[in-house]
């Protein structure tokens, strides 16, 4: 199953705000033994977001959306979601209940539309402010703010998704090999993808300063046993060809 990111806001895209949600997101995963697959970033505008939506929900993947369900006029996710699906927006009772506990006589018409999602919508609990979220075809849709998203994300995660987590099982290692390009180790990658399908490779270069050494990161993450055959075999190519090493900390 893949997991992807979709990171809303214009003021994302101007420069205005930092996106931290992907790094975030990147690590909440890999703590349960799970990788993301993919993000992508989109502003506001109804057309484009709606678009990116019905591309989204076709893949079929779990999509975390960050962005765009608060109460001003250009909060249009949840729009965007229900035009994506073909689907009529409704307020969702467990989210009036929510929000009407959260501001109590002091509930307007503005506030209750943080609750209006497409028919068929389950919510995601707000630890934070008992404004919910909501999730519908495995995507995810949580505010903005940190403090908010990231718990909801959490609880996805584990009360959804529990039976993938593996983390006990997924490692990543790496070595550092100097003084190579890459170019020189394609056919050992190839043949070590080959070999371990169920881990993946990763190999990152790094380009020297003048006066230091070129280096290459090379490793594999995956099942820990998959991961520690695919590395002893990365090792051995290494010392036959006589290139200098060293384990990545």
């Amino acid at each position: 199953m893949n997991f992807g990111a979709l990171i809303i806001g214009d003021e994302i895209l101007s420069g205005r705000r930092s996106d931290k949600h992907l790094a975030r997101l990147i690590e909440l995963l890999g703590a349960r033994g799970l990788k993301l697959s993919w993000a992508r970033y989109v502003g506001d505008d109804f057309a484009p977001l709606t678009e990116t939506l019905r591309q989204t929900f076709a893949t079929g993947d779990v999509v975390f959306s960050f962005g765009g369900i608060g109460a001003t006029p250009d909060d249009r996710t949840r729009e965007a979601a229900g035009a994506a699906l073909g689907l009529e927006l409704a307020l969702h009772p467990e989210a009036e209940a929510e929000i009407r506990a959260r501001f109590g006589a002091e509930i307007t018409s503005e506030r209750l539309q943080m609750g209006v999602y497409p028919v068929g919508s389950e919510i995601i609990p707000n630890s934070f402010n008992r404004i919910p979220g909501f999730s519908i075809r495995r995507h995810y849709f949580t505010p903005g703010f940190p403090i908010m998203a990231w718990p909801m994300v959490e609880w996805v995660l584990d009360t959804k998704y529990a039976h993938l987590h593996h983390a006990e099982d997924y490692v990543e290692q790496a070595v550092t090999v100097w003084d190579a390009y890459e170019g020189q180790l394609i056919g050992l990658m190839r043949q070590v993808t080959a070999d371990f399908p169920e881990a993946t490779l990763f190999s990152l270069p790094t380009i020297a300063a003048e006066g230091q050494r070129r280096s290459l990161e090379l490793g594999m993450k995956g099942p820990a046993a998959r991961v520690a055959g695919a590395m002893a075999c990365i090792k051995a190519d290494l010392d036959a060809r006589g290139l200098a090493w060293e384990d990545k900390a």
